[in-house]
């Protein structure tokens, strides 16, 4: 076909039908439909079971004989493959093996009548309450081996009573004590608690409360001080402190260094426990009309109550126990020194390191019966810093409510007395203005109408008036 023998309408027809072009709108492309979009509707739900709950708090018939029954079957097997069919020896590689195998089996156990998000919370939960037990293994075996080993010295009642000022490593038990000690270490601590937990949790305040540049700063700089070696902070405050100012070691500059050790600790927990406290708490006492110096005194602070305790905890526990910069800062004696400023004093970690350094029986078993004393200083401790702080926001003491319950019945007071007096000068004031007013108001009184003006009504002009000739002779006298 040539081009002489094209039709030209027939070509545009196919040319449109390629195209999907619309007849009325020449070449424009057609509009595509409207897509209507799919009705959302609510499936039916009455024939589906319900699935079984799982119990978060409790321990039901079949999760303890899952437990039970991976237990005895990993002895067993532990039983039978470690010691008959392998040769390996030892305790420890069999508590090893016995526990993994342990898991095993109870992930099978569990794996019958559970899916696979309950059998990952099983074994997840299981692997938590090991980790737990573990930890309070641990705890247990440092303390009753400390216990253990310091019985001997611990038994004598002069152990806590006495000094080792006229007692030497031969002497027996009975004879010296370590109350120079306790009381250096409680001295020590107390000073170094002194200037850490106020400036600790002001530093911390100031992090969350304020920031800026500075804060981003000093949060760097605590964090690093948390890793800094006790060594390197004794010798901080030895050349600063005794070798310039002091020029000897006491009570004051071992507190020193307890402090350096402390601050980064409990600057960095109590940074994170105010972290916690919820904004809308702040925006609540903001919107009520406190400033920022009241948020932080009334809701902030009694909100992070118990986590700020825990961060002086753990400072107390770290600066206790301190041992290398007490060495180089207190100093080591035998005597009685209740003032920190003159003279050394020494602690219970530092008597612990001069009693087992000694080949003598006794004297070792002092070192362990010191150390003993100082974990039972340290719980001791810890659970009066419990007792003081240990509540949760919004639980009150049993002196707290009853002072609350107080100034409930004081402001009741003083609100109806006052009250009682404004209605009472209401009711005077009305008295008064309606007795004793010189002036009162009355309505005013309308015009009465006359009945003869009604019959004979005046005229609307008068009438013009006449002369009296008589009147006018007479002259009106001056």
């Amino acid at each position: 076909m040539t081009l002489q023998q094209v039709n030209p309408q027939l070509l545009l027809k196919e040319i449109r039908a390629d195209m999907d072009v619309d007849e009325d709108d020449g070449l424009a492309p057609a509009r595509p439909a409207a897509r209507v979009a799919p009705r959302t509707s609510i499936p039916d739900l009455t024939d589906v079971p319900e699935p079984p709950r799982r119990g978060l708090g409790r321990s039901t018939l079949s999760a303890k004989f899952d437990a039970i029954g991976s237990i005895v079957a990993a002895i067993c097997f532990t039983a039978l493959v470690y010691w008959w069919f392998s040769p390996f020896t030892g305790a420890f590689g069999a508590l090893v093996v016995g526990y993994l195998v342990f898991l095993g089996f109870y992930a099978l156990l569990v794996s019958i009548g559970n899916d696979r998000r309950a059998v990952a919370d099983k074994i997840m939960t299981v692997l938590m309450i090991s980790a737990g037990v573990v930890l309070f293994t641990a705890l247990a075996f440092v303390v009753g081996f400390a216990l253990f080993r310091g019985a001997d010295a611990l038994r004598h009642l002069n152990f806590f009573t006495q000094t080792m000022e006229f007692a030497g490593p031969l002497d027996p038990l009975s004879d010296g004590g370590i109350v120079h000690a306790i009381l250096g270490t409680l001295i020590q601590i107390s000073i170094a608690l002194a200037i850490t937990v106020p400036l600790g949790i002001l530093t911390a305040v100031f992090l969350n409360e304020v920031g800026g540049r500075f804060a981003r700063f000093v949060r760097t700089i605590s964090d690093a001080m948390t890793a800094l070696p006790s060594i390197v902070a004794g010798l901080f405050v030895y050349a600063s402190l005794v070798h310039f100012v002091t020029h000897q070691k006491s009570g004051f500059a071992a507190s020193m260094a307890i402090t350096v050790m402390m601050l980064p600790i409990v600057i960095r927990a109590s940074d994170v426990v105010l972290r916690l406290v919820a904004g809308n708490l702040r925006e609540a006492s903001y919107a009520l009309g406190a400033n920022r110096w009241k948020t932080v005194w009334h809701v902030v602070l009694p909100t992070a109550r118990s986590g700020l305790v825990t961060a002086v905890i753990l400072g107390t526990a770290r600066g206790i126990g301190e041992t290398s910069p007490v060495l180089l800062t207190s100093g080591v004696t035998a005597v009685m020194n209740l003032n920190p400023f003159s003279g050394p004093m020494i602690s219970l970690p530092l008597q612990v390191f001069e009693f087992v350094k000694s080949p003598e029986p006794n004297m070792i078993a002092r070192g362990f019966g010191t150390a003993a004393a100082l974990v039972l200083l340290v719980v001791l401790l810890f659970i009066v810093a419990r007792l003081i702080g240990g509540r949760p926001p919004g639980v009150q003491s049993n002196g707290e409510r009853r002072r609350a319950a107080e100034r409930s019945r004081d402001d009741l007071q003083r609100m109806t007395a006052a009250a009682a007096a404004v209605s009472l000068a209401s009711v005077s004031a009305h008295v008064v203005a309606t007795e004793f007013d010189p002036m009162p108001y009355e309505p005013p009184a309308e015009p009465a109408a006359d009945p003869t003006s009604a019959k004979d009504p005046a005229p609307a002009t008068e009438p013009a008036s006449t002369t009296d000739p008589a009147s006018d002779s007479e002259e009106t006298p001056r």
